[in-house]
């Protein structure tokens, strides 16, 4: 909540008694005082923990009962079942859940079957259901989870992009040299960036063996250099070992841990590399192109809508390394082809995802569900 509705909930403010309610502890007070809402805590478990899980539910239907909301929407996975299954206990007459990406079509077996219940099972409690794009429609189509209506809000993406702050002109030169100099980045290198969480399912694997390979094979042409923003994470999804020494190893392999502000490292970039296995609609891949990067994605939800194929970057397929470095290795040496895809990059953000649009399309949806309701807020 603190990072992906910065700014929704003060618009909605203007129009509604917004309540905030999240696991996130602390960084609520942040949200409260930013956002000028009410918040409150309830403690979610983001695995399966039934005792836990149940405490929650309860909690959720208690605050629900007590708050009386016109509208109940939630976002994540698991916040989802549990405020879809409160909500209609306490008779929340609008129960609307957002699909920002679905984890059952890349598991396997017994594990995929009990998430696809899980997802049905919350579809079933909710009213309406709007995936974030088009592509988590389709997999909600395809695998058959719900019958209901399901709706695509604007272009996509919860929360749109704050094209003011993410913005090129944000960031001094005399900001990036620094920064430049205390990394060891020349002007001369081409910087490729992948931001978000180092673990395998971003991809990274992948993403160090493609850099790896040509920065072997072409280390008599333009260095390049792979800057990692982002916390190591090896609890659930762990790196392989020859990745991880890659990383600590490699000269031209820069990991610099989670940063709370990642445009000025987007700002000393060439483009970014993101190879995720799968995504609803990566913020990160509209925030570089904001910022006037080039990316290339992986062929999967919300990647394939954001980044347009020869024109704001590459897509390549998932888990593939070969492919992943051939476009790599184009984007560093083809100038004409670059300059095509940077020229590009921030305006066809500007074009699909400014973030008032999002705001103002997520708010004549609240209007029409309330006026379909007879409700007077």
């Amino acid at each position: 909540m603190n990072v992906l509705l910065k700014g929704q909930l003060k618009f909605l403010s203007e129009f509604y008694d917004i309540v905030g309610v999240s696991s996130e502890g602390q960084l609520l007070d942040e949200v409260e005082q930013r956002e000028g809402i009410k918040t409150i805590e309830v403690n979610m478990e983001r695995g399966i923990s039934p005792l836990k899980d149940l405490t929650s539910l309860y909690k959720l239907y208690k605050i629900l009962k007590r708050e009386k909301p016109v509208i109940v929407h939630s976002i994540t996975p698991k916040a989802g079942l549990l405020t879809m299954l409160s909500g209609k206990m306490a008779g929340v007459p609008i129960r609307i859940h957002t699909f920002t990406g679905l984890i059952f079509p890349t598991r396997k077996g017994m594990v995929q079957k009990l998430l696809i219940s899980m997802d049905k099972l919350l579809c079933s409690a909710a009213t309406h259901i709007y995936p974030e794009g088009e592509g988590v429609r389709k997999d909600l189509i395809d695998y058959k989870i719900t019958s209901k209506s399901l709706k695509v809000i604007g272009n996509g993406n919860v929360n749109g992009i704050d094209l003011e702050h993410f913005s090129p002109g944000q960031i001094t030169e005399a900001q990036k040299d620094l920064l430049k100099k205390e990394l060891n980045i020349e002007d001369a290198h081409f910087v490729f960036v992948f931001v978000g969480r180092l673990v395998g399912d971003k991809g990274i694997n992948e993403l160090v063996k493609a850099f790896s390979h040509i920065n072997k094979k072409e280390n008599s042409q333009r260095q390049s250099k792979l800057l990692l923003v982002g916390p190591l994470e090896q609890e659930l999804d762990p790196l392989h070992p020859d990745t991880l020494r890659e990383i600590e190893n490699n000269p031209d392999i820069i990991s610099v841990g989670f940063q709370k502000d990642v445009r000025p490292y987007f700002a000393i970039s060439d483009a970014l590399a993101f190879p995720s296995y799968r995504e609803g609609f990566p913020n990160v891949v509209m925030q570089a192109g904001a910022m006037g990067l080039p990316s290339i994605v992986s062929d999967i939800n919300g990647c394939n809508e954001i980044i347009i194929e020869d024109q704001n970057g590459a897509i390549v397929p998932v888990k593939n390394s070969e492919k992943l470095s051939e476009a790599m290795r184009k984007m560093k040496l083809d100038t004409d082809y670059y300059q095509k895809l940077k020229m590009n990059a921030r305006p066809m953000i500007e074009s699909r995802y400014e973030q008032s649009v999002i705001w103002n399309a997520l708010l004549s949806e609240y209007k029409k569900l309330i006026k379909e309701k007879d409700y007077r807020v």
